[in-house]
């Protein structure tokens, strides 16, 4: 996906018109750590609206923001809460754990060697035959055909030049890249506390 149509997608808030018909499966919260920040950006801290309610019955949670749909019970009439925060603040681990989705995240979803987005796979950088480990710093994002030109070489000995050494990313590194993707579902009452990568036009 190119950036242009990521950041259209970003701009893309659903609106709270509609919301008392909007059904309760359609109306998860955005947590927020205590500080005000999402706990995740990609994927997007959101948990369902039952999990919600009950953090907010358990004491868990703060209210910031609701969907116009309510759940009733006999003794009950709430909103459902649109977003949360912890009132605990949760920290975060330094490191991420080592997966196909965390490694495509942090090359941004693009092979590193031709920059296409499509038929990504990974490619040992030093290959296993010449001792190349399946570790951060050298497995890279490659698309298939670059993948299959490759071949069991490394990257001088094919003619390849990658565009940036692979490395093991902090977590914070994976939320800065994560800002560029947003996901498919945005509602407005999230736009204070989502902010993604988008230059402002003056």
């Amino acid at each position: 996906m190119f950036r242009a149509e990521l950041l259209e997608r970003a701009a893309r808030f659903r609106s709270t018109d509609g919301d008392p018909t909007r059904n309760l499966q359609s109306c998860p919260s955005l947590v927020l750590n205590a500080d005000y920040t999402p706990l995740s950006y990609y994927p997007l801290s959101l948990w369902p609206w039952q999990t919600a309610i009950k953090a907010i019955f358990l004491d868990r949670v703060d209210v910031i923001a609701t969907y116009d749909r309510e759940v009733h019970s006999p003794n009950l009439d709430m909103k459902i809460p649109s977003v949360i925060a912890l009132k605990q603040y949760v920290k975060p681990s330094e490191f991420p754990a080592f997966t196909r989705f965390n490694l495509f995240l942090r090359d941004r979803f693009s092979c590193q060697f031709c920059g296409d987005m499509n038929h990504l796979t990974f490619d040992h950088v030093i290959p296993r035959r010449l001792g190349g480990k399946t570790t951060w710093e050298n497995i890279a994002t490659a698309c298939a055909p670059c993948n299959m030109k490759k071949g069991g070489r490394t990257p001088k000995q094919a003619g390849m030049q990658l565009y940036n050494e692979p490395i093991r990313p902090t977590h914070w590194q994976l939320q800065q890249h994560g800002k560029m993707f947003p996901p498919n579902y945005l509602h407005e009452t999230w736009r204070d506390w989502l902010y993604w990568d988008i230059e402002l036009e003056e």
